[in-house]
């Protein structure tokens, strides 16, 4: 899950200014996230963007879903200072990448081939953003496609890293060649959505590809897995099963601490109007990048 804010240079540095997905819940069970490195990564083509830089570890067991599932993500500070996140502005966009039948564990997620199952930008008639409830104390929900085929899946987060999923169920969407992506290469530094005015525009346009349609057919099949790893980042915690976390795909709902839920996101290209066990850097596939290149001064903001 990726979802950009729009910071200015003085704080794009420092992760702890940032966010990440400290926990998500699926199913009425809760899995731990990653703890993110403090070091920041440039630019939209570095490899880095993908699932990391490495140092993280495998999540040997991905967490159990089936379409239509609904995912809430917990956002934090870094160093979990802060109880909420610390932005309120910027898109939260989600995709998916099948690692193919043996699974993500051993799985090169540089040969992965991602689709967008979900974008959420401002809310419905009103110049703000989904992303601020976050800050409020609520969960960022995903809810995964009604049709999405079975198989192994790993889910992007800011800062880099991934989970796996496990979708189960008999659907038969698959995404067509047209709407996978890979990371580096689905987003450029210039991309409107992710740079600039654009952020204060109600019509805002989302980065990268369409959302996928899943109407069936299929793209390429997921490359064979490698000696090289990804880098999923969930464990167990300690009240459920080891896992990753995921993303969803109909425009979403944010739901406060207090149980309340408010309607969010847009479907279309444009918007309407327990701590940590492991250091890694975890991406939220929630923060799409907003200028993440360039130099010293100007970095790029993603988490």
């Amino acid at each position: 899950m990726f979802s950009s804010a729009y910071l200015p240079p003085p704080l794009a540095s420092y992760v702890s200014a940032h966010g990440f997905v400290h926990q998500f819940s699926v199913n009425g069970k809760t899995y731990t996230g990653a703890r993110p490195r403090p070091n920041p990564i440039y630019g939209a083509t570095t490899s880095a963007v993908n699932c990391g830089n490495g140092g993280g570890f495998i999540a040997s067991e991905a967490a159990p879903v089936n379409p239509g599932d609904t995912l809430k993500f917990d956002w934090r500070g870094q160093d979990l200072s802060r109880v909420r996140m610390a932005h309120d502005t910027g898109p939260i966009v989600s995709y998916l990448a099948d690692c193919g039948p043996a699974g993500c564990d051993k799985f090169d997620s540089k040969s992965a081939r991602w689709f967008k199952i979900d974008e959420q930008g401002h809310k419905p008639n009103s110049a703000e953003w989904v992303q601020k409830d976050l800050m409020r104390g609520a969960t960022a929900n995903v809810k995964l496609p009604s049709n999405v085929a079975p198989g192994n899946y790993l889910m992007p987060e800011f800062y880099p890293s991934c989970i796996q999923l496990k979708i189960g169920g008999s659907g038969t969407g698959r995404p067509s060649a047209n709407e996978l992506v890979s990371f580096p290469g689905g987003y450029s530094d210039n991309d409107k959505g992710l740079f600039g005015n654009n952020f204060f525009s109600r019509q805002y346009t989302f980065p990268g590809p369409p959302l996928a349609k899943l109407t069936g057919g299929g793209g390429a099949p997921a490359p064979a897995p490698s000696s090289s790893t990804s880098t999923p980042t969930s464990t167990k915690s300690s009240s459920s099963t080891k896992a990753g976390s995921g993303s969803g795909a109909q425009p979403t709902q944010t739901t406060k601490s207090g149980g309340s839920t408010g309607s969010s996101g847009s479907s279309s290209r444009r918007s309407a109007s327990a701590k940590p066990t492991a250091e890694v850097r975890p991406r939220h596939l929630s923060r799409v990048m907003r200028r993440i290149a360039f130099d010293e001064s100007v970095h790029g903001v993603s988490a």
